[in-house]
C-alpha cells in the first residue's frame, strides 16, 4: 500500500510541478528579467565596464526547458516525500479522512518548509548579494529549514499528548503556539543576511518574493488537493482509517 501511495504521490508531484512551472513562467520570470535588466542598468550607470562572460545556458533555456525540468523533478520528489509522510500520519496522528488529512498536511508543510524559512531568509533576485557569501547564506537557510521542520514535529507531538486532557481545539492551539515560539527564538538567534544593494527597487524585490512564495503555494495546493483525491480512491474501504 505504501509503495502504491508513493507512486501516486510522485505522479501528483509531477502534476503540481507543471502547475508551478506555469505560474512561475507567467508571474515569476518577468520579474527575473526585470532584475537582470536593473542590475545591468546600475552597472552601466556606475561606469563599470561590462564583463563579457561565456553564457553556458541561454536565458531562454533557463526560463523554458530548464525551469520546466526543475519544477517537475522537484515536484516529483516533494510528492513522493509527501506520500510517505501521509502514509505514516493517516490513521495514526489523525482520524480524519484522506482528503482532510492531505489538505492539513499540505498546509502544515507549506508553513514549515516554505513560509517560516522565507520569513528569515527570503528569496532574492539574481545578481543580488555577494557571490562569496552564497555558501554561508545557503547553510543558514537550511539551518532555519531544519529548525522549522523540527518545530513542526514538536508541535504535533505536543498537541497529541495534550489532546485527551485539553481537547482537540485547545491542544491544537498549544501546539501552534509552541511552533511559533521555537520559530521566533530561531529567527532571533540566527544572523540576519541583508545584501540587497542600496537603492534597489523595493517594488521589484517585493514582486519577486511574492511570486516565489506564490509558486510554492501553487505546488503545495495542488499536491494537497490532488493527492487527497487520489489517496481516497487508492485506499481500500477498510484501510481508509489507516494508511499502512
Amino acid at each position: 500500500m505504501v509503495g502504491n501511495l508513493l507512486l501516486r504521490g510522485m505522479l501528483v508531484g509531477i502534476l503540481a510541478g507543471l502547475f508551478a512551472f506555469g505560474f512561475a513562467r507567467v508571474f515569476g520570470e518577468p520579474h527575473i528579467d526585470s532584475a537582470i535588466a536593473y542590475e545591468e542598468a546600475m552597472a552601466a550607470a556606475s561606469g563599470e565596464p561590462a564583463e563579457e562572460e561565456e553564457e553556458l545556458v541561454s536565458r531562454e533555456t533557463q526560463a523554458g526547458l530548464g525551469l520546466l525540468t526543475g519544477s517537475v523533478v522537484y515536484g516529483a520528489a516533494i510528492g513522493g516525500l509527501f506520500s510517505l509522510v501521509f502514509a505514516y500520519v493517516h490513521g495514526r496522528v489523525t482520524s480524519l479522512g484522506p482528503r482532510a488529512t492531505a489538505g492539513l498536511l499540505a498546509v502544515a508543510a507549506f508553513i514549515a518548509v516554505v513560509l517560516a524559512p522565507a520569513l528569515k531568509y527570503p528569496a532574492t533576485p539574481p545578481a543580488v548579494g555577494n557571490p562569496e557569501t552564497i555558501g554561508e547564506r545557503t547553510e543558514l537557510f537550511f539551518v532555519m529549514l531544519i529548525v522549522s521542520i523540527i518545530a513542526a514535529v514538536v508541535a504535533v507531538a505536543l498537541a497529541r499528548r495534550l489532546w485527551t486532557r485539553l481537547g482537540g481545539w485547545t491542544a491544537g492551539i498549544v501546539g501552534g503556539l509552541a511552533f511559533l515560539v521555537i520559530i521566533a527564538i530561531a529567527q532571533y538567534a540566527l544572523p540576519t543576511v541583508n545584501e540587497i544593494p542600496e537603492g534597489y527597487s523595493a517594488d521589484l524585490l517585493w514582486r519577486f518574493r511574492t511570486s516565489s512564495l506564490g509558486m510554492h503555494a501553487v505546488l503545495w495546493t495542488v499536491i494537497g488537493l490532488a493527492f487527497g483525491a487520489v489517496a481516497e480512491r487508492a485506499l481500500p474501504a477498510g484501510a481508509r482509517a489507516r494508511a499502512a
